[in-house]
């Protein structure tokens, strides 16, 4: 059985295009802000230091680590499919950035649940830290993240 995902179309396009400008591309790897080694949009599972890839590659590994994530995040709600395509989108960029495991524990995924879409994109903001400490891109990130959320929730 196929796993459900709305990542295809024009709602794929919009999220590699959205996380990809947030995330940056990197063909070789190198330490994030914390330290851990990273390779091509912010991809770090299986990465080591002196790793190489293409841009196709990565291209390619964004594409099947969001899906990987959009699995994740749709695991912990309840109708995932209710929720507006430009929403969707923002929560999987924040998935894809903080992991599926912070996500689903998150205010933002309890409002989601509990039909609080627009209290789901403000708890979406709150993740604005990496090594204990508040980071400026990612509070723009999520910024333009709760922009996109606020769009589909039509506030």
């Amino acid at each position: 059985m196929r796993k459900k995902t709305r990542l295809v179309g024009g709602v794929a396009a919009l999220t590699i295009t959205f996380v990809g400008a947030w995330e940056g591309l990197r063909l070789a790897a190198y330490r994030d802000i914390v330290g851990v080694p990273t390779i091509c949009y912010g991809e770090t599972r299986g990465v080591k230091l002196g790793d190489q890839r293409t841009r196709a590659e990565c291209d390619a590994m964004l594409l099947e680590s969001l899906k990987r994530h959009e699995a994740g995040m749709r695991k912990c709600l309840k109708a995932p499919d209710r929720i507006p395509n430009k929403s969707y989108v923002a929560f999987v960029s924040l998935t894809y950035n903080i992991g599926t495991g912070a996500f689903c524990r998150s205010t933002a995924a309890r409002r989601i649940n509990a039909g609080d879409l627009e209290g789901a994109c403000e708890a979406a903001t709150w993740f604005n830290r990496a090594g204990g400490r508040v980071v400026k891109g990612l509070q723009n990130r999520r910024s333009a993240e709760y922009r996109l959320c606020m769009e589909g929730a039509g506030g």
